[in-house]
C-alpha cells in the first residue's frame, strides 16, 4: 500500500478545503469528490490498496481521505487525465510540516503522519500557523 500528498492548492484551512470539494465542479458524476491530474500513478494498484491522499494546507499535513477509485477523465481538449476520486469528508491527521513542492507526490506509510485522536482536541481546531509552529518544535 502506498499514500498520495499534494498540496491543497488555495485553500487557507482543511474547511474551506472541504467547502471546494463539495461543489459540483470538483466532484465526479457520482458526486463524490475528486481530483483530477495530468499524470496516471505507475504505482495504481499500490494507492488502490488502502492509500489516501495527504493534504498539505499552509505548508502542515492536516488531513487525509481515502482513495476509493483512479478513474479516467476526458478533458475539454480531448487529453485523458486520472481522476483521482476520494471518499467525502477529510480525517484529521496530527500536524507535520511539509516544504512546497509541485504535484502529487507518494508517500509511504511509515512516513505518513497518524491519524488525530478526536478525543484528545477540543472541537475547535488550532489556526494553521499555530499548529505549524507547534508542530516544528515537536509538540504536535
Amino acid at each position: 500500500m502506498i499514500n498520495l500528498i499534494k498540496l491543497s492548492v488555495g485553500s487557507e484551512t482543511v474547511e474551506a478545503m472541504t467547502a471546494w470539494q463539495a461543489r459540483r465542479v470538483a466532484q465526479g458524476p457520482d458526486g463524490l469528490p475528486r481530483h483530477v491530474t495530468r499524470m496516471w500513478p505507475k504505482r495504481a494498484s499500490e494507492i488502490l490498496a488502502g492509500g489516501s491522499m495527504y493534504w498539505v494546507v499552509k505548508g502542515v499535513i492536516q488531513a487525509r481521505q481515502p482513495i476509493l477509485r483512479l478513474d479516467e477523465v476526458e478533458g475539454a481538449d480531448g487529453i485523458m487525465r486520472c481522476g483521482i476520486v476520494l471518499a467525502p469528508g477529510p480525517i484529521a491527521v496530527v500536524p507535520t510540516p511539509k516544504r512546497p513542492f509541485q504535484g502529487w507526490r507518494y508517500l509511504k506509510p511509515e512516513d505518513a503522519p497518524a491519524d488525530r485522536d478526536a478525543n484528545a482536541e477540543a472541537d475547535t481546531p488550532l489556526p494553521a500557523e499555530i499548529s505549524l509552529a507547534l508542530a516544528e518544535i515537536g509538540v504536535l
